[in-house]
């Protein structure tokens, strides 16, 4: 399907087209979601471009996402989407720039598009253009990273306490490590997929200034474009901070980890020494020889049981002394 939108007093109106070969010429902005073969020889006959299929937005390579094909500008960022949810991803998004009109091909739903739209709904410049749509989007896109960025910042923070928390503060096998273990995965899978994103949209936003040079922009749509690539380089940095904040945080988690496990390790340890001395004493008295002059004795039971707890005290107390325990 596809959305059209057209200038209308201080709004961008979205216009419903039955017939798609007759699109309004006034359109500012083509929005093609999951388009069919039809509706790309509309847009096509419309603005006298090619819309590229999935397949080739899904190309990795600089020349295949940024490039000027008969006057029009290619440009295919990749973009996050269900960001909010456990299952975090990235869609590859294509905005071309064919004279004033822009065109969106996308195959998925990212929300940035939808704020947009309702913002120039609500109002707009009375003479707006695809390149001035185009700054909106990519405005938003850049305000969605950041909101992503601070809101993972703020989890792993709280991912931290929970790790380093006041040992009066614990309760002992409660704390669900698995659980801190899965935050610190996902916080790190979702980080690694935004700056992933930041990464294409830096790109995208240094071709647009390279090829808008002799273009007649506005200054202030000049000014725009340079404090996006001042918040796309510093946000690309914030992300590789967290990267290595969650790295640093995982290694924490192992390493405490590790030491609950000595620690299990050190009890079961230290219970076996203790109990070995009262376990020899036993095992000797236990034997079955004929001639043990223990056996006659009258106390004889209450000596060995006397044995076995002093066996057993002496260690612990040692340890005590020792502070191994």
């Amino acid at each position: 399907m596809f959305s059209v939108f057209i200038p209308s007093e201080s709004s961008l109106k979205k216009a419903v087209v039955k017939d798609l070969s007759e699109l309004p010429e006034n359109v500012v902005w083509i929005d093609l979601v999951k388009p069919t073969a039809a509706e790309d020889r509309a847009v096509e006959r419309l603005t006298g471009i090619a819309v590229p299929t999935r397949e080739d937005m899904q190309e990795i390579e600089i020349s295949s996402r940024l490039y000027i094909e008969n006057s029009a500008r290619y440009m295919t960022a990749t973009l996050m989407c269900n960001s909010d949810s456990d299952m975090p991803k990235t869609t590859a998004v294509t905005f071309i720039l064919a004279g004033h009109r822009l065109v969106t091909v996308r195959y998925d739903e990212p929300k940035p598009f939808a704020l947009v739209e309702h913002k120039l709904a609500r109002s707009c410049a009375a003479a707006i253009t695809g390149e001035m749509v185009l700054m909106e989007l990519l405005d938003a896109v850049i305000d969605r990273c950041a909101d992503i960025l601070e809101r993972c910042g703020a989890d792993i923070d709280q991912v931290s306490h929970d790790i380093f928390e006041p040992e009066s503060e614990r309760h002992g096998h409660a704390k669900q490590y698995s659980q801190i273990l899965i935050a610190i995965g996902r916080k790190g899978d979702l980080t690694s997929k935004v700056r992933e994103s930041l990464v294409s949209i830096g790109r995208l936003v240094t071709f647009l200034s390279a090829v808008m040079e002799g273009v007649k922009w506005s200054k202030d749509m000049r000014e725009q474009l340079k404090t996006m690539q001042r918040d796309v380089s510093s946000l690309t940095d914030h992300a590789s901070y967290l990267s290595n904040k969650i790295t640093f945080v995982l290694d924490a988690m192992l390493g405490v980890v590790n030491l609950e496990q000595n620690n299990i390790i050190k009890l079961f340890s230290v219970m076996a020494v203790v109990l070995m001395p009262p376990t020899l004493i036993a095992s000797i008295y236990g034997m079955n020889f004929k001639v043990m002059p223990e056996l006659e004795w009258t106390h004889g039971y209450a000596y060995a049981l006397v044995s076995m707890a002093l066996a057993a005290v002496l260690p612990y107390v040692l340890f005590r002394w020792k502070k191994w325990l």
